[in-house]
């Protein structure tokens, strides 16, 4: 019985894999005497509808290019790390009374209808993790947990296996850029600080107080909507459209100006749904005091979307860097990509950082 937590097993070196629904990242890190390497990295391409809304629809087309991508990136590790977002799992605050986990356990498997919006719990794998005692009332305690249907688990799971490879741990996003983030940044026990990464269909939304996430939220909206408005505007492919919305056209800079108030007119309902999110995180969690946001995934390069969302929040917001602390190897990876690979290859390394018996 596949299990979100009891998947893991077997001693191979772990590969962070990154399954979003327009590509496939992979980053295998290394434990050296001087810290976490990045000893290769590499992106490709997912034709549409493979991944919609998180939720796996072409488990054999995945599978082709779950092993084309391992095949062009002359990766040995066949432990495979991996995650979920979207409508495919559910993350969820809850308070308890204290008890120990057998107890909690138990609770949550016999009342799992007060929790969660499933009627049967046998369909869905579940796992759970105590963050501590409750801040307005010692009594009880808080408690985060995160479940998912089997059936979606197994549809990636079949997948990669078909590929040749054997899934080791099954993570969720927000929690993989919470461990990316632990790995680079330096925190205060009661400093918040909000990860956003924005994806292709997909927007995380990660809340984290010394370190540890109490807050997260993913909506199905993402940088491919900007890139569809784009598209149709200039009249150009999809791939275009892409480069377009990160790296401008060729043109004065009067052009290019008038483009990017155009791409964050389309960014506008993004940056709502996440001013909402955090408005929520606020009113819920007492107005806690934000020190800092950091953005990621492709569309997070998208000039003048850190400002933007600066003033909407009222925070300082920058890129994230997953590679502030952690090395990458010249050998394998250009320098020159550096830059371009940050952004997009958060989450792949917060995959890649784990190891087996995390919690």
């Amino acid at each position: 019985m596949l299990n979100l937590k009891d998947i893991f097993s077997g001693t191979k070196r772990l590969v962070g894999l990154d399954i979003g629904s327009s590509s496939l990242k992979l980053a295998e890190i290394i434990s050296t005497s001087n810290g976490h390497v990045l000893n290769r990295f590499l992106q490709i391409p997912l034709p549409k509808g493979i991944i919609v809304e998180g939720v796996l629809t072409d488990a054999k087309m995945l599978s082709l290019r779950i092993k084309e991508l391992f095949r062009n990136s002359g990766c040995k590790g066949k432990g495979i790390v991996t995650s979920l977002s979207g409508n495919s799992v559910i993350v969820k605050k809850v308070t308890f009374a204290q008890m120990d986990e057998t107890e909690l356990r138990d609770l949550i498997r016999d009342e799992a209808g007060k929790y969660l919006p499933f009627d049967n719990m046998a369909d869905v794998n579940y796992d759970f993790q105590i963050l501590g005692d409750n801040e307005y009332n010692p009594n009880q305690m808080d408690v985060i947990i995160v479940a998912a249907k089997k059936a979606d688990v197994n549809n990636y799971f079949d997948a990669i296996t078909s590929a040749g490879l054997g899934v080791t741990i099954m993570d969720v996003d927000s929690f993989a850029l919470e461990t990316m983030y632990e790995a680079n940044y330096e925190f205060e026990s009661n400093e918040i600080v909000v990860i956003i990464n924005i994806g292709a269909s997909i927007t995380n939304i990660n809340v984290i107080k010394g370190g540890m996430s109490i807050f997260t939220r993913d909506f199905t909206m993402g940088g491919n909507s900007i890139t569809d408005g784009l598209q149709e505007k200039h009249k150009v492919s999809f791939e275009d459209a892409e480069k377009i919305k990160v790296e401008g056209i060729s043109g004065s800079n009067q052009d290019n100006a008038e483009l990017n108030s155009s791409i964050l007119e389309l960014a506008e309902p993004i940056c709502a749904e996440i001013e909402r999110s955090i408005d929520y995180f606020r009113s819920t969690f007492g107005g806690e005091y934000i020190k800092h946001v950091f953005l990621s995934g492709g569309s997070a390069r998208i000039q003048g979307l850190a400002g933007n969302l600066s003033q909407r929040l009222n925070v300082e917001t920058e890129l994230i860097n997953p590679l502030l602390k952690v090395g990458y190897n010249k050998r394998n990876i250009d320098a020159k990509k550096l830059d371009s690979i940050r952004p997009i290859a958060a989450l792949a390394i917060g995959l890649g950082l784990r190891k087996i018996g995390d919690k």
